[in-house]
């Protein structure tokens, strides 16, 4: 079954528009007029809406076929102040016309004795004045609507670009971390093969947990902390398993944070940062220490381990890409720092704003 077509909004508001003009006409006839024709009234009602929608369904296609509605304003105001004009003067001359020979038709006794001449010099000029705040009115508002609906449009087409842009981009970071930390962890166990085969072996279960993890998040843009903070784990047991005494854990979370949602792998790149640019570099190892708090208006996540930051020459492609991940997911509200503390310990912080 097929649907019926339904009336535009243009000629909804034509219809609608007119008809209230001329409605409005006809009333103020009726209480100023002493022997009010129904007949007439009802002829000048018909043609009125004629006359209105003739005129300006001809400029709306005129400036269609002009682009005028793809102006900017200044250009656009230089052609439709003297097409309103136009328009006016047209409308003036049609409805002095039908004006005449309507009553020249209904009364012609008393209309044939008043030269057409007489009968427009008397009338011209307020036609005129009508004419021209109508057409002023009807012009302005064909156009505001178009340039208000053409800046929405933009609007929406440059937010739905800049989501996909930055959908992109995440998709992009996160193809480029997931290979940098698998490619981190293969290392780890390539050290524990020769010396410790059963570690080794349990260092490849991990490491397939990890991946596991990994492939079923992958899309995600976030994850809750409590299995962020699981994958952290796993990742810092493989890390036990070479660096054995020389590596201690404390991990400390609030209850809160379980179900917070924050980007993937954020902690684990910090605590990856922590390993190379710390517990690697010093004979004795050290501890690396992870908080993570919610507080009332933001999410903090800190990471501890011992170090001097001199030691870091340059952020790493994980800290680079942690840095531009926060900044794309929360529009630059999120930040990542690394500072030195006394005591020989290096601290890095991210700060997330809280939902």
């Amino acid at each position: 079954m097929k649907a019926k077509p339904s009336i535009s909004l243009y000629w909804k508001c034509q219809l609608i528009g007119w008809t209230i003009a001329s409605l409005y006409w006809g009333y103020a006839a009726f209480r100023t007029t002493i022997s009010f024709s129904y007949k007439l009234a009802i002829v000048d009602f018909i043609l009125d809406i004629a006359v209105g929608i003739l005129l300006t369904h001809a400029y709306r296609n005129f400036a269609l076929k002009a682009k005028w509605n793809q102006l900017k304003l200044k250009p656009l105001v230089w052609r439709i102040t003297p097409a309103i004009v136009v328009l006016a003067l047209l409308y003036m001359v049609l409805i002095i016309g039908k004006l005449y020979l309507v009553r020249l038709w209904l009364f012609p006794d008393i209309s044939i004795s008043i030269p057409f001449k007489d009968f427009f010099s008397s009338n011209w000029l307020t036609v005129f004045i009508t004419g021209t705040r109508l057409m002023s009115i009807w012009v302005l508002a064909y156009h505001l609507y178009h340039y208000a609906h053409r800046e929405i449009t933009t609007a929406k087409e440059n937010a739905r670009l800049m989501v996909i842009a930055k959908e992109a981009q995440l998709s992009n970071l996160a193809a480029q971390l997931n290979p940098h930390f698998f490619f981190n962890s293969l290392n780890n166990i390539k050290f524990l093969v020769t010396e410790n085969p059963p570690q080794a072996r349990r260092a490849i279960d991990l490491l397939s947990d990890l991946l596991r993890n990994s492939l079923y998040t992958k899309s995600d843009k976030l994850v809750l902390a409590k299995d962020e903070l699981s994958l952290v784990k796993d990742y810092l047991e493989l890390e036990k398993l070479r660096f054995e005494e020389r590596l201690q854990i404390n991990i400390i979370a609030d209850a809160a944070m379980e179900e917070t949602f924050i980007p993937p792998l954020c902690i684990q790149t910090l605590v990856e940062n922590a390993i190379k640019h710390g517990i690697e570099k010093r004979k004795n190892g050290g501890t690396v220490e992870v908080r993570a708090q919610k507080k009332e208006q933001y999410i903090e996540i800190n990471v501890q381990n011992p170090g001097k930051l001199n030691n870091i020459h340059q952020p790493g492609l994980g800290l680079k890409n942690l840095e531009e991940r926060l900044h794309l997911q929360y529009n630059g509200k999120a930040t990542c720092t690394i500072k030195e503390l006394p005591g020989e310990k290096i601290s890095a912080t991210i700060l997330i704003p809280s939902a």
